[in-house]
């Protein structure tokens, strides 16, 4: 019977880090314990930029409303109270959207909001 190495499985292991380390700058792409550091962080970075997106798009969405509620003489907060005591469940994507594309069919979200907030 023959014994099993390592070999194969440990080239194989740093191979493949060295393959996601690829263009990383200096001995972080060369020397295998600086990849091997390298790429945990970049996975650990990359985990964390995943939910910072969802952050940022959200925010995104929430600075093109207020700009577009800004220009139509209203604030932000009134106008998103406003359409949720007009009962409008419209999600903040598709409200900047509708604001940066078709700002008649956002002046109409407008009055709802405010005759919802008059009616108050």
């Amino acid at each position: 019977m023959v014994r099993a190495r390592a070999s194969v499985a440990s080239r194989a292991r740093r191979k493949r880090v060295l393959d996601r380390a690829k263009g990383f700058q200096g001995s972080r792409s060369k020397s295998i314990r600086m990849a091997f550091s390298a790429v945990d962080r970049a996975l650990a970075m990359s985990y964390t930029g995943r939910k910072q997106k969802k952050r940022q798009y959200r925010s995104l969405w929430t600075v093109r409303i207020n700009a577009a509620c800004r220009a139509a003489g209203t604030t932000y907060s009134a106008f998103v109270s406003g359409l949720k005591r007009a009962g409008v469940e419209i999600d903040r994507k598709l409200l900047a959207d509708v604001a940066v594309r078709d700002p008649e069919a956002f002046v109409q979200l407008l009055g709802m909001a405010k005759g919802a907030a008059k009616s108050a």
